[in-house]
């Protein structure tokens, strides 16, 4: 029985792997390449733990820490959605619930339970644990693009008035000395010219 159960996890930790082969547009800053969702979400989870102090309201840090390290599984299935392509996020509900369905099934049955509940409550934006995981998940590229040089933004002709929609309410909910900042590096980014 034991057995059974750490080949589940095991299955489901080798599955993940996948995820340092789901590239982002976002650059990293130290290379001419893109982010891949593994390093995306190892960075989430270092911002969780240094950044913590910062949350709207108090978080439990671990569970922070959990949701972001597995929010972006289902991209082994869904891919990674850019947050300005309209069209793709218009089916993107539909491909990552699938894609939940599969992937958290992968482990015990408990387990499947709380990673799935973890995923949900990151989607949801309903705790304060996951309100704060997504403002992460919205500074994070904002901090890589804007040190890069704004290269991700230039290359797709992004305007600063779309990462500001994309922002607003969920940048600020999670905590507001983040969303503070997240307003000041778009408008130096406008200023700058690296946003149009």
């Amino acid at each position: 029985m034991e057995e059974t159960r750490l080949q589940q996890q095991l299955a489901f930790i080798l599955e993940l792997e996948h995820l340092k082969n789901v590239y982002r547009q976002t650059y990293v800053l130290h290379e001419d390449r893109k982010e891949n969702d593994a390093e995306h979400s190892f960075h989430l989870a270092l911002m969780a733990a240094v950044l913590a102090e910062h949350a709207a309201e108090p978080v439990d840090v671990l569970h922070v820490m959990k949701m972001v390290l597995i929010h972006d599984a289902v991209e082994v299935d869904a891919g990674d959605t850019y947050a300005y392509d309209t069209a793709g996020n218009a089916t993107k509900a539909a491909r990552e619930q699938a894609a939940a369905d599969r992937i958290f099934a992968l482990l015990p049955e408990d387990q499947a339970a709380e990673y799935r509940a973890l995923w949900d409550e990151f989607e949801a934006r309903q705790t304060s644990e996951s309100r704060f995981a997504n403002t992460l998940d919205r500074i994070q590229p904002l901090l890589l693009n804007y040190n890069k040089g704004g290269l991700s933004w230039k290359e797709r002709g992004i305007r600063a008035e779309q990462v500001i929609a994309r922002n607003q309410g969920v940048t600020e909910a999670g905590s507001p000395a983040l969303g503070a900042l997240c307003y000041d590096i778009i408008e130096r980014a406008r200023q700058e010219g690296l946003l149009k």
